[in-house]
């Protein structure tokens, strides 16, 4: 049981569904479909708005979510129906719908008949219910692991008073508010210091770490002034570029190690070992190397604004081969220090150059004639190494307060899941429960 400040209550019973456990004595068991009705009416998205089943809910379609042409056959949702995935890969996706609308054929409906709608969102979303939802499906992989809504109908849920039912949402409603509120806060204050982070970047690889350092004019608008001493060089002076290789998919799954536009896009340096694999020849492995040094850049992409992440390799990946939608820029082991381009090209500040220059761009496509006008600043190789090392410790004070905000995050999200399901499945009695008093606001009194 839940430990803290809220109690148990005083007798249980065994439930005989293993998600229960044991249960309050003034509880009953019944199935499911003695609480909900299918609701299996079909409908067009143009006369009820299209909505997406999410992990936090039921809200209006995401733009990120998958359009299809099955816009007029898809299923019915009125205010208060429970909706939800009935696919395993999409666990956690579901809720009590705030809205009339429209879902997916492959999401099940249920209208509550004698259940609280409030309670039904808490406790089929509950971490227990959706274990037990998914035990009752079938399938292959975990990706074709499905639910139906008979098998759904059959699990056995609690049978609770209206009263309480009305209680424990009332109750689960204030404190995951409570907690919400502080999850958000630690997540602005890792947007805060993701921007600081990147900010400390791009002001030390254009303004150098000596504040007094004389500066001049970049000739870049976007770069402003820089070092007196910084030269200030088009990429293609630096090194050469190479488009990566483009193999077929029946080639890829095992052989040789394969970075892909991911291994770029997400971070400033390349892991030292390739998750992919592809079929790749000696003259491959050659031809598309790998090495210390390298920089490679995102080639294509579906807006212009994610074109031209990089990521440096630190250290060069054995018979290596980089994807096709990648761009790999060598540079000269004299002009450019690694650790250096690790922060330089993934400055944000470059960012303007691509947008700018592919502005008229119908498709997001980065070639190596626009990515070789990109301006390099460059210090001396020991001021590199100088600037690289500052950042090594000051983005590693950023990430640690980074880690220590997410493993809040993560706690305050378990509480919040052991908390709604102490609730739902009876382990804590809030039937006594009463929101605390807000603090009456401070008045000074009249002189």
């Amino acid at each position: 049981m839940m430990a803290g400040r809220y109690q148990a209550y005083s007798e249980y019973k065994d439930s005989e569904a293993e998600w229960l456990g044991k249960i309050p004595t003034n509880w009953e068991i019944k199935r499911l479909g003695q609480f909900f009705q299918e609701r299996r009416e079909k409908v067009s998205d143009k006369d009820f708005p299209p909505l997406s089943v999410t992990m936090q809910g039921i809200v209006p379609q995401l733009e990120t979510a998958a359009k299809t042409d099955a816009g007029d056959n898809r299923k019915l949702v009125l205010e208060n129906d429970f909706v939800i995935n009935s696919r395993s890969d999409r666990k956690g996706s579901s809720g009590v719908s705030p809205y009339d609308g429209s879902v997916s054929l492959i999401s099940i409906v249920l209208t509550p008949r004698r259940v609280d709608p409030a309670f039904a969102h808490y406790l089929l979303r509950s971490y227990p219910f959706q274990e037990e939802f998914y035990r009752h499906g079938k399938g292959i992989v975990a990706d074709l692991w499905s639910t139906n809504s008979s098998e759904m109908k059959n699990i056995l849920i609690p049978e609770i008073p209206e009263d309480e039912q009305k209680q424990i949402a009332i109750f689960l409603d204030h404190e995951t508010a409570k907690i919400d509120i502080l999850i958000e806060k630690q997540q602005q204050l890792i947007s805060l210091l993701k921007e600081k982070r990147q900010a400390v970047i791009s002001h030390a690889v254009t303004k150098g770490l000596n504040p007094k350092a004389p500066m001049k004019d970049s000739g870049v608008e976007w770069l402003g002034e820089v070092p007196a001493h910084w030269d200030v060089k088009a990429l293609r002076f630096l090194g050469f570029c190479q488009n990566g290789i483009n193999i077929g998919a029946e080639f890829f799954g095992s052989g040789f190690p394969f970075l892909s536009y991911s291994d770029v896009y997400k971070s400033e340096a390349l892991p030292e070992e390739a998750a992919g694999q592809v079929q790749s020849s000696e003259f491959d492995r050659k031809s598309y190397s790998v090495s210390e040094g390298d920089v490679l850049f995102t080639r294509t992409s579906e807006t212009i604004d994610e074109i031209g992440f990089a990521s440096t390799c630190l250290k060069s990946i054995r018979d290596a081969v980089f994807a096709g939608f990648l761009i790999r820029f060598r540079p000269k082991a004299s002009m450019l220090y690694p650790k250096f381009s690790k922060y330089f090209f993934r400055n944000e500040l470059l960012r303007a150059f691509f947008i700018k220059e592919m502005n008229l761009v119908t498709r997001a496509s980065l070639s190596q004639d626009l990515l070789k006008r990109l301006p390099i600043l460059l210090p001396s190789l020991e001021e590199q190494q100088k600037i690289a090392e500052s950042l090594d410790e000051k983005t590693a004070a950023f990430s640690k307060l980074m880690k220590n905000a997410e493993v809040a995050i993560d706690l305050m999200q378990e509480r919040r899941t052991a908390i709604i399901s102490a609730a739902v499945t009876g382990k804590i009695d809030v039937r006594n429960w009463t929101p605390p008093k807000q603090p009456q606001p401070h008045k000074e009194k009249a002189a």
